[in-house]
C-alpha cells in the first residue's frame, strides 16, 4: 500500500491558532472531492489563500476537466497545435489576474448564494487564512488553467470554422469557412476573423454564437476526390469558391444520379460512372448553381470564372454532421 502523503508544515504556517480546524487537515481524497466541485471563478479564489490551496488548485487534473467540459467540443487538434506553439513561441503571455475578493466574514457565509461551494470552503478555513494577502502569480505557462484563462479571457486566437459567415449573408448560405476565432465572456459569443486571400482584405465578424462553431474537419487534402465512396445519395461537403479572389469554403451538398438514370437502386450504375452528379438543393431547380459535374479520375481545380471552382469532397458519415446542415437550410430556395 502507498504511504499517504505527508502535509507540509508552511500548509499551517498562516494558522492563527493551532486549535482552528483547517480544510489542509482532510484526507488528500477529500479535500480534492471537494475542490473538484468548484466552477472555475471560485477554484482561482481558493487558489489565493495560501501557497499550499494553490499548488493543488492549480493543478493540471482540476483545470484539465473544465477546459473540456466548456471547450472541448471546439478545441480540437488544430487548436491543441496553436496552442502548443503558442506557449513556445512565449508570445502574449496571460498577465497576472487582479486581487480576488474579500471573501465574507464566517457569520455571513450561510447566506452568501452565489456559490454554495466556495461557501462552503470557506466555513473551514480560519479566519487568518481568508484575511492572510499573497501576491497574484500567473499559472504556469502550458497548463490547463492558463489555457482555460487565455481562452476565457480572448487573449487565445485559435482555428475553428464558422457556418454561414459573415452573419449569414445569403451569399455563404450552407457553407463553413476557415477562420481564427476568440472568445468573448461579455457576450458568450465569438469574434472571427477571416484570413485575406487575393486582394481580399481580412474580414472580421462580431457575435458569432457557439452554434455557428465546428473545429476543423480532419485534414482533406484540396482536391482529393475519394472515388470509391460516392454513391447517390450520399451527403458530402466540397470545397467551392466563387473565383480566384475567394478563398475555399465547405459547402453542404447530396450525390445525385446521371441524367439517364431513373433512381431505381436495383439497376443504378451511377457509382461507376467517371462523372459525378453534385446536387445542391437549396438552391431552385431552374438555378445554375444546383447542380455540378465533376470527373473522378481527372478531378482538379474544376470549374472557370463563371461557375465558381471545386475542389476536395469528403462524405459526411456522421449524422450529427448531417443534422447540423439540416438545422441551418434556409426557409425559402435560392435562386
Amino acid at each position: 500500500m502507498t504511504a499517504p502523503r505527508k502535509r507540509c508544515g508552511h500548509r499551517v504556517a498562516n494558522v492563527e491558532s493551532s486549535n482552528e480546524a483547517t480544510i489542509l487537515q482532510l484526507p488528500d481524497l477529500a479535500l480534492e472531492c471537494i475542490l473538484e466541485k468548484l466552477p472555475p471563478a471560485a477554484l482561482c479564489r481558493a487558489a489565493a489563500v495560501c501557497s499550499s490551496l494553490r499548488e493543488i488548485c492549480t493543478s493540471d487534473r482540476l483545470w484539465e476537466r473544465h477546459v473540456r467540459q466548456k471547450w472541448g467540443r471546439l478545441f480540437g487538434p488544430a487548436a491543441q497545435r496553436e496552442w502548443k506553439f503558442h506557449v513556445a513561441s512565449g508570445k502574449d503571455s496571460p498577465p497576472p489576474p487582479p486581487p480576488p475578493p474579500s471573501p465574507p466574514p464566517p457569520a455571513a457565509v450561510a447566506g452568501y448564494k452565489s456559490n454554495r461551494w466556495f461557501a462552503m470552503l470557506a466555513c473551514v478555513l480560519p479566519i487568518g487564512w481568508l484575511r492572510t494577502k499573497k501576491p497574484s502569480e500567473s499559472p504556469p505557462d502550458g497548463s490547463f488553467m492558463a489555457l482555460y484563462r487565455a481562452l476565457e479571457n480572448g487573449q487565445f486566437w485559435f482555428p475553428a470554422q464558422v457556418y454561414n459567415r459573415e452573419h449569414g449573408h445569403v451569399g455563404f448560405l450552407l457553407s463553413c469557412y476557415d477562420a481564427e476565432v476568440s472568445y468573448d465572456r461579455r457576450t458568450d459569443s465569438f469574434r472571427a476573423r477571416y484570413p485575406p486571400h487575393g486582394r481580399r482584405a481580412v474580414v472580421e465578424e462580431y457575435g458569432v454564437e457557439w452554434d455557428r462553431l465546428r473545429p476543423p474537419p480532419i485534414e482533406s487534402p484540396a482536391h482529393d476526390l475519394r472515388i470509391s465512396e460516392l454513391h447517390p445519395g450520399d451527403h458530402i461537403e466540397i470545397q467551392w469558391r466563387r473565383n480566384k479572389e475567394f478563398p475555399y469554403g465547405w459547402w453542404y451538398g447530396v450525390i445525385g444520379h446521371l441524367g439517364y438514370c431513373d433512381g431505381n437502386s436495383h439497376f443504378c450504375h451511377c457509382h461507376l460512372s467517371d462523372t459525378v452528379v453534385l446536387e445542391f438543393n437549396q438552391y431552385t431547380s431552374g438555378s445554375r448553381w444546383r447542380q455540378a459535374l465533376v470527373n473522378r479520375k481527372d478531378h482538379h481545380k474544376e470549374g472557370s470564372e463563371t461557375d465558381g471552382y471545386y475542389g476536395g469532397i469528403r462524405k459526411l458519415k456522421s449524422k450529427d454532421e448531417i443534422s447540423k446542415w439540416r438545422q441551418l437550410w434556409p426557409s425559402d430556395a435560392m435562386d
